[in-house]
């Protein structure tokens, strides 16, 4: 064990030992998890040190850091957690304090006035608010498109992305599958288009991160995905990231410490916690999910289950060439329901509950609305409802829907 020392010219005194006593504890202790860093400040033995560390930190080299908000020992450990599954060697990872941060942030550092994006019709909800709001207001244009385009079941087979290519587009961002109505895209021919026009690519993989998908094998340049879900698995921390390429790291790097975005130990320790158990959790969801959807699947009540997992999907083989397994995260279409039949189904279950977020532990349901979410494709369908199925027993989750079936039909 080694101390700063409290011997100098005199003996310090009791104040000044409570500052300085057990800061530095050297040992040669091997403990199963990574010992968690909580941390503002970064200390340097020398000036000649912190000359030399401060542009290696804000140029984004590895693992240097002057401040916290450039990393310490335990979000640098997640960082290269996640670029090693992700994308492996060649692949840097930074974090923010949520999925909606890390997309916001990689869309500002390579996007300016001026230009163009093209944005799949089926994106996340708070990314369109940011794309309609922040980025109009930055004099950056939007444009939806079909998030099916390429494939049979597009409005308009003939059409084509590169007709959409604008000369200012700089960013073309898919999500696969789709927010809400779980439609899967053509993403490497999407890529290999948008690459030959120079232009980049990025996605989000909330559904299938990092374990389902590979999507720099697919050709995309930037991936996000919200650690919150099955990463963190718990329900109990907020974060995001974004992985690319060694060569995009810089941009990338350079606005997350320009807006200052950056994660605390505590939360990195808790991602890093959740990350063992990834593997054998995501398993038991889709194993679960699949037993729930194919019990709805003969449900009177529901028109359709969107589940790209299910064997007769309209998109199940390109699920299965494309990804390596399922989530617990899908749709259901009801052929009729009232506001008040939605909510006598959804309310008072006693294994369901009903929230927002989703790739805890627990089941969830909610209601989708996508008046605001659509421009493209609209929703014509009949009402729909989003599931996330949890690591109970099925069993208990198709009676407790059962019930709430009963209840919806007890409403008139």
């Amino acid at each position: 064990m080694t101390q700063h020392s409290t011997q100098g010219d005199h003996a310090a005194s009791p104040a000044t030992q409570l500052v300085e006593l057990a800061r530095r504890f050297d040992t040669p202790i091997r403990t199963a998890n990574l010992p968690m860093s909580r941390a503002s400040t970064v200390v340097m033995d020398s000036i000649a040190e912190a000359l030399r560390v401060g542009p290696a930190a804000m140029a984004g080299e590895l693992h240097a850091s002057t401040y916290a908000t450039a990393g310490t020992p335990t979000t640098f450990a997640l960082m290269d957690a996640i670029a090693a599954m992700e994308g492996g060697p060649g692949y840097r990872a930074a974090l923010m304090p949520s999925g909606l941060a890390a997309i916001t942030t990689a869309l500002l550092a390579w996007l300016k006035p001026g230009d163009h994006m093209l944005v799949t019709d089926s994106v996340y909800g708070p990314t369109r608010v940011f794309c309609d709001g922040m980025l109009k207001d930055l004099g950056i244009a939007i444009t939806y498109f079909d998030p099916l385009i390429g494939l049979p079941g597009a409005l308009d087979p003939a059409q084509r992305i590169e007709h959409l290519i604008q000369p200012n587009t700089k960013m073309l961002y898919l999500e696969s599958p789709g927010s809400y109505t779980f439609e899967l895209q053509d993403v490497r021919s999407l890529c290999a288009a948008a690459r030959k026009a120079g232009v980049l690519t990025m996605i989000d993989t909330a559904w299938s991160s990092p374990l389902l998908a590979r999507p720099f094998d697919w050709g995309v340049d930037i991936v996000t995905m919200p650690l919150t879900k099955y990463w963190s698995g718990h329900s109990d921390v907020l974060m995001g990231a974004a992985v690319v390429r060694e060569e995009l790291w810089p941009k990338l790097w350079g606005a997350v410490r320009q807006l200052g975005m950056c994660v605390g130990g505590d939360d990195a320790f808790l991602i890093l916690r959740g990350m063992r158990t990834l593997d054998v959790r995501l398993e038991r969801h889709q194993r679960n999910a699949l037993q729930v959807a194919q019990w709805l699947q003969t449900r009177d009540e529901v028109a359709a289950v969107l589940y790209p997992a299910l064997p007769d999907a309209p998109q199940h083989a390109l699920w299965k060439q494309e990804f390596q397994g399922a989530c617990g995260l899908f749709g259901i279409e009801l052929k009729a329901a009232s506001p008040a039949q939605l909510a006598a189904l959804c309310d008072g279950r006693r294994h369901f509950g009903i929230g927002y977020s989703w790739g805890g532990y627990e089941s969830l349901i909610m209601p989708a609305r996508l008046d605001s979410l659509r421009k493209v494709r609209p929703w014509r369908g009949g009402p729909l409802v989003r599931l996330h199925i949890g690591l109970e027993d099925p069993q208990d989750l198709i009676a407790d829907l059962q019930a709430g079936f009963a209840a919806m039909r007890a409403v008139a």
